[in-house]
This record gives structure tokens, sequence and C-alpha cells, in this order.
């Protein structure tokens, strides 16, 4: 009947197929992209998650769980808390580095989890918590900007 796909050509031409064809093929295409840059944008994180905040005396103890969800090692990372009270108004706050950023903290690994307690002074009663992520330091002195590429989880956020 057909000898060659250039005898197909016509009639599947004839019949629409060719700009079905396309518009499935782009859509998948589309629709496969999409997948691959969220799958990357997820997985290029650090994630900081809130575990409990206690507030004793003049001070306020903030226990968080890092994991790095990213490709590379993370050689530092500093963020900064902030508490607030009931009208909004800051009552706290403090800048630590949270990994590396001195010879004695060692990097975090590649879907790594670590431990790590953030002491901040307080002036008076607090009920909400900030917290931001203001520098990352990849593997090989890598910075890269923390605006989205870091996720908070947990109480007071």
């Amino acid at each position: 009947m057909f000898s060659s796909a250039e005898d197909l050509k016509p009639c599947l031409q004839a019949r629409g197929f060719k700009k079905r064809i396309r518009s499935v093929t782009t859509k998948i295409l589309c629709i496969s992209w999409g997948v691959m840059l969220s799958i990357q944008l997820v997985s290029a994180e650090l994630r900081l998650k809130i575990e409990e905040t206690k507030a004793t005396g003049n001070k306020a103890v903030m226990k968080l769980s890092l994991k790095n969800k990213f490709a590379e090692k993370i050689e530092s990372a500093r963020a900064q808390v902030f508490l607030l009270n009931d009208e909004g108004k800051v009552v706290g706050q403090a800048v630590q580095w949270v990994i590396g950023g001195t010879k004695d903290k060692l990097p975090l690994e590649h879907d790594a989890t670590r431990p790590f307690k953030f002491v901040i002074p307080v002036e008076k009663p607090f009920t909400k918590s900030k917290i931001t992520v203001t520098r990352i330091i990849l593997e090989g002195g890598k910075s890269i900007d923390p605006k989205g590429n870091f996720i908070v989880e947990g109480e007071g956020n």
C-alpha cells in the first residue's frame, strides 16, 4: 500500500495528523522541561526546621535542624533570627554562622542533617520568630544568593 514514509505523509497531512503530532510533541517537551526544572529547584536548598524555642531569663534558645539538599556540600551558611511580640515589634535578634564560618565548625555534606542551637538575647516576652538565611557558601567557595535557596519549617513562622 505505502512503500515509504514519504508516501504516507500526504495522507496524514490531509487528516490533520501533522498538527496533532506537533501539538502533542510540544506538550510532552514542555511538561518534561517543567518537571526537570521543578526537580532541580526543589533539590537545591538549605532546609531549616525549628524544633523548639524556649525563653529562659533574658535569652531564648532556638533549636534548629539543618538539612543540605544542594548537590554540593555547604561550607558555610549565616542566619539571622528575629523574635517578635504580639504587636510585631522586634524584642530580640541575633546573627550567627549556622554552618561553618570558623575552622572549628565543619561543613554540611550533601543530604546530611545537623542540629544547631541559636541563642538570642531577649528584651521582652515574644510570641513569634522569623529566621532568614543571609549567606550560603558552597564547596569551593562558590557564594550563592540565599533568596529562594532555603526553606524554614516549624513553629513561629
